[in-house]
């Protein structure tokens, strides 16, 4: 049973940093690919980053390009997100999922694995 466990979220002020990990767990037949998503009250979910399975590959949605990082640790099936300069707009609540193969990361109908996620709330 495949299961995916955010933490590292909370609050910060504007300008401030968080890291977000999320631990893999289950998967036993390939190492998966791996994404970050976020949603806030009222809108859509939206894919954030995401991550080849080596990690030499990493996507970035436009808002958050330069300020976030996306990494893994494969030795200890964890996926990372580095968020620096946060804003307001920052603020939502971050998913990680994962798929068995790569393609249109942006688009979450495909994972077919989710965590719980992690609250990220950025006052100004």
């Amino acid at each position: 049973q495949v299961q995916l466990v955010e933490s590292g979220g909370g609050s910060v002020q504007a300008g401030g940093s968080l890291r977000l990990s999320c631990a893999v767990s289950g998967y036993t037949s390939n190492v998966p690919f791996m994404a970050w998503f976020r949603q806030a009250p009222g809108k859509e979910r939206e894919g954030v980053a995401a991550i080849t399975t080596t990690g030499l590959d990493t996507w970035y949605s436009d808002s958050v390009r330069g300020r976030f990082t996306i990494s893994r640790d494969n030795a200890k099936n964890t996926v990372y997100l580095q968020m620096n300069n946060l804003g307001p707009e920052d603020t939502a609540m971050y998913y990680c999922a994962a798929k068995d193969r790569a393609g249109l990361w942006f688009r979450a109908t495909l994972y077919k694995y989710w965590g719980q996620g992690t609250q990220v709330t950025v006052s100004s």
